[in-house]
């Protein structure tokens, strides 16, 4: 039988943990008869599920014939063209196009048009295509998965701005690490995205992992409680973890052993090369801290609180550090306090 489980990032699992409020969020704005919302940014650590969740949303708002989901990817030169190139590729709106005398000769894709004049800008090439398309109750969803802010996700972004003001039924849904959606949303030309809803990604719910162990591996109820507590609600560990158990559900040494391995292998190096030199530093303190008192972090940095905080902040939003609880800051991440003191 196969593992239900995955080793692989931003691959939907057989098995995962549906984030039902923050789905539901998402789907009642875009899919109102009047939209309070048609722009969205998921955030989170590394291995928090952004990719999973987007693509759940994407789905099921794809299942409906009156919407139209295009996944863009964030390394082409031009966004705009990917996206009016995969339009035109979809048989039932070329021929709306075609009717329109939408001539998109000049990009190399589309039908020739000869008693129209070819349209020489890609962005009103993108622009002439929805608004045909809103003649025919379309709309369109534009995702974008680990977004940075560079020129070409600017300029996409911006264009997406200025189809807004004109109510066109565009939406747009990114995923990307916190830094690089606050650099994107500090860009002094894409204010909107500064006032879009941003959903930063918490923990998974400890129950239904539980859940999730104890039916698909048969482990008893404490069992299953225990490597759910595990793994902190981290999605990532949640799949490794299962994925270890699957393979071998009687010896639990050896599952945290080889689950510890891989975590560190595969997320908390990336995530550890991504902190800055501060950063690094307060996560030093932290580990040395093993209650995750404040005052003890404070005393062992030589710092006072006005200093603490910056950092303090980042990397909460960061998803690496949990300051829940008055007083304290501890890891969020399971494992990764001795991976931090393996590694200062």
């Amino acid at each position: 039988m196969q593992n239900p489980y995955t080793l692989t990032f931003g691959k939907e699992p057989i098995e995962y943990i549906k984030r039902i409020a923050e789905e539901r969020q998402i789907l009642e704005d875009f899919l109102s008869p009047n939209p309070p919302q048609q722009v969205y940014m998921i955030s989170g650590v590394r291995g928090c599920g952004k990719t999973v969740f987007m693509t759940d949303i994407s789905q099921e708002i794809g299942r409906d014939e009156d919407w139209i989901v295009v996944d863009l990817n964030p390394y082409k030169a031009d966004l705009m063209q990917e996206a009016a190139a995969y339009l035109s590729s979809i048989q039932g709106l070329a021929q709306i196009f075609q009717k329109a005398k939408l001539n998109f000769s000049l990009f190399g894709f589309g039908l020739e048009v000869s008693d129209a004049a070819p349209i020489a800008d890609i962005q009103v090439a993108l622009e002439r295509m929805i608004e045909n398309l809103a003649q025919h109750h379309k709309k369109i969803l534009f995702t974008i998965d680990e977004v940075t802010a560079s020129p070409q996700i600017k300029a996409f972004t911006f264009a997406v701005q200025q189809m807004l003001r004109k109510n066109s039924p565009v939406f747009l849904l990114m995923t990307g690490l916190y830094q690089n959606i606050s650099d994107l949303q500090n860009e002094k030309n894409l204010t909107f995205l500064y006032r879009a809803p941003k959903i930063i990604l918490s923990p998974l719910n400890i129950g239904a992992m539980a859940d999730n162990y104890r039916q698909n591996i048969k482990l008893t109820a404490d069992a299953a409680r225990e490597m759910a507590k595990l793994t902190k609600g981290y999605p990532f560990a949640f799949q490794v973890v299962g994925y270890f158990l699957w393979k071998d559900s009687t010896n639990f040494t050896k599952v945290i052993s080889q689950s510890r391995q891989y975590l560190e292998e595969q997320s908390y190096e990336k995530i550890w090369s991504e902190l800055s030199a501060k950063d690094r530093e307060l996560a030093g303190a932290i580990a040395q801290c093993p209650g995750g008192s404040i005052r003890e972090i404070k005393e062992l940095l030589h710092i006072e609180q006005n200093e603490l905080n910056p950092y303090r902040k980042r990397l909460i939003r960061k998803g690496i550090a949990d300051g829940s609880v008055r007083g304290y800051l501890t890891f969020s991440l399971p494992f990764f306090n001795d991976f931090v003191l393996d590694n200062i």
